[in-house]
């Protein structure tokens, strides 16, 4: 019987510090997204706020940066329209909004952040059909699912 692979949304944060420690959970789930173990999900906001951050912080790893994300190979989708991220409005600051209304629009199982300020608030859950995770609670899940199929 052949698994589902989970589709995990990665928000700027987490996209981030997965590239620019080379340890630590981000990078671990970045890992598992190049094992195509699970599939790595990014919004067009995503990579441009990773783009832009990396290169206003981070310079001198933009263009490994970019080389990982070519491995990586996420599934990147569009930005949702403005009614959806309206919609999202409602349940999260409005500058956190097209990320939440793009996991939602992309039907992910998972999104990861380390916004848990924002992202793990009541009315997220309530409104989300998917469970937000920092990286490490992801992995956390990952591996008490893994030890399920045992």
């Amino acid at each position: 019987m052949e698994v589902k692979r989970w589709r995990v949304f990665l928000d700027t944060s987490a996209l981030i510090a997965g590239v620019a420690s080379p340890t630590g959970a981000a990078r671990e789930v970045l890992r598992l997204a190049e094992a195509q173990v699970i599939e790595l999900v990014v919004s067009r906001q995503v990579l441009t706020e990773a783009d832009r951050n990396l290169a206003a912080k981070l310079p001198a790893i933009l263009e490994d940066y970019h080389i990982l994300l070519h491995h990586l190979a996420p599934v990147v989708v569009e930005d949702p329209p403005r009614e959806a991220v309206q919609e999202a409005a409602r349940v999260i600051h409005h500058n956190d909004a097209p990320i939440l209304a793009a996991a939602r629009q992309a039907a992910v199982d998972y999104l990861v952040t380390w916004n848990t300020r924002d992202f793990q608030t009541h009315r997220v859950r309530a409104w989300a059909p998917f469970p937000v995770m920092t990286p490490g609670e992801l992995l956390r899940a990952f591996r008490k699912a893994l030890d399920k199929e045992r």
